[in-house]
C-alpha cells in the first residue's frame, strides 16, 4: 500500500489516517527522503501516537530547486475544450521551480494578469535518474517514479496567449501549488493509476472531474518521450496534464474563423473582451480545492486548498 508523507518546517512526517508520526531522517530534500525510504516505513509502522494532521502546517513535499516539466494538452476532454481535433502531438514545457508553493499557500496574482486559470494535474516525483535515451515500459514505472503529488498548473492566460509564452505564464511565484502529501508508491500500486480521479472545485463548485483513463499520453510513454532530450533526477517533478473544465475554452468555429481575418492586435482585443464575460476565471477571494484519489482509497493524495490573492 502507498504511504503518504507530509513536510513541515520541522521535517518529514509519515501520515496514518488523521495523525502523523515524525520520520527519523536527516533528509533535507525530496531526493534525500526518497533515498531514506526505510525511515519512512519505520515511522509508518511505529507505535507512536503521532500528532493530528490538522495541527501541522504543510509545505510543498517537493523541495526546490528541481526540474519542473509539464505535458501540454494531455487529456481528451481538455483537447476538446481547446478546439483540437485529430491526433495531438505530445508536447512538453518547463516551469520555473520557483513557482512551487505549499498546498495551503495563497496563489498570488501579478498586477498585470487579468485572466488567471487553474489546472489540476497529477505530478510524478522521480525516484531514480532518467538518462537521455531511456525507454520506459509500463513494468518499469516503479523503477523510476517514487511517488505522486497533487499539483495545480496555474496559468496567466493573457500572457500565455498573446506572447505564446508558456514559461512565463506558468512560472510566477505560487503558480505551482504542490501537495499536501508525497504519496510514495509500492510496485503493486502502479496497476491502479488509471483509477485515479482528479477533481478541482472553485468556491465549492466542481469544475474538473476526470480519471487518468482520459489521458492521451500515459506516464511510461511520457517518460520515454521526455527522455529523448531531457534528463531527470530523483526529486524532479513531471506534471502530466489537466482534464477539461478549465476557464479557458476555444471560441466557436465561426467566431474563430472571423477572428483569423483580423490583425493580431484586433483579434486578441476581441478575444479577451469576450473572455472578460467568463465567470470561471479566478478572482481575489476564490478558494480552490483539489483532490486526487482512487475510489477505494488505496491511493489518496489528500486535499489541496488554496485561496487567491492579489500581489501587494
Amino acid at each position: 500500500m502507498s504511504t503518504n508523507v507530509l513536510r513541515t518546517v520541522d521535517g518529514w512526517w509519515a501520515v496514518r489516517g488523521h495523525r502523523a508520526v515524525p520520520v527519523d531522517t536527516k533528509a533535507a530534500t525530496t531526493a534525500e527522503l526518497i533515498a531514506d525510504r526505510a525511515a519512512v516505513s519505520e515511522a509508518a509502522l511505529s507505535d507512536d501516537a503521532g500528532t493530528p494532521v490538522a495541527e501541522l502546517a504543510a509545505l510543498s513535499p517537493v523541495t526546490t530547486p528541481c526540474r519542473v516539466v509539464a505535458q501540454m494538452v494531455n487529456y481528451r476532454s481538455h483537447a476538446r475544450d481547446s478546439g483540437f481535433t485529430g491526433d495531438i502531438p505530445p508536447a512538453f514545457f518547463r516551469k520555473a521551480s520557483g513557482s512551487v508553493s505549499g498546498p495551503q499557500e495563497s496563489i498570488v496574482r501579478p498586477p498585470h494578469v487579468k485572466f488567471l486559470d487553474y489546472e489540476v494535474e497529477l505530478g510524478l516525483v522521480m525516484g531514480a535518474p532518467l538518462p537521455v535515451g531511456t525507454v520506459v515500459e509500463e513494468r518499469d514505472l516503479p523503477s523510476y517514479v517514487a511517488g505522486l503529488v497533487i499539483t495545480n498548473d496555474v496559468s496567466a492566460r493573457d500572457v500565455q496567449l498573446t506572447k505564446t509564452q508558456f514559461y512565463e505564464s506558468k512560472s510566477y511565484p505560487t503558480f505551482t501549488p504542490t501537495g499536501p502529501y508525497l504519496t510514495l508508491l509500492e510496485p503493486e500500486d502502479f496497476a491502479h493509476l488509471l483509477d485515479l480521479r482528479l477533481k478541482l472545485s472553485v468556491n465549492g463548485e466542481l469544475r474538473q472531474d476526470r480519471t487518468l483513463a482520459d489521458m492521451i499520453v500515459r506516464p511510461a510513454q511520457a517518460l520515454t518521450l521526455l527522455a529523448r532530450f531531457q534528463t531527470l533526477e530523483p526529486g524532479d517533478l513531471l506534471l502530466t496534464g489537466t482534464p477539461g473544465g478549465t476557464a479557458l475554452k476555444a471560441p466557436p468555429k465561426a467566431v474563430e474563423k472571423i477572428g483569423s481575418l483580423l490583425p493580431p492586435a484586433a483579434k486578441w482585443k476581441a478575444f479577451f473582451k469576450s473572455q472578460a464575460r467568463n465567470p470561471h476565471y479566478l478572482r481575489t477571494g476564490d478558494v480552490i480545492t483539489a483532490t486526487i484519489s482512487t475510489p477505494d482509497g488505496r491511493i489518496d493524495l489528500g486535499e489541496q486548498r488554496t485561496p487567491v490573492t492579489d500581489a501587494k
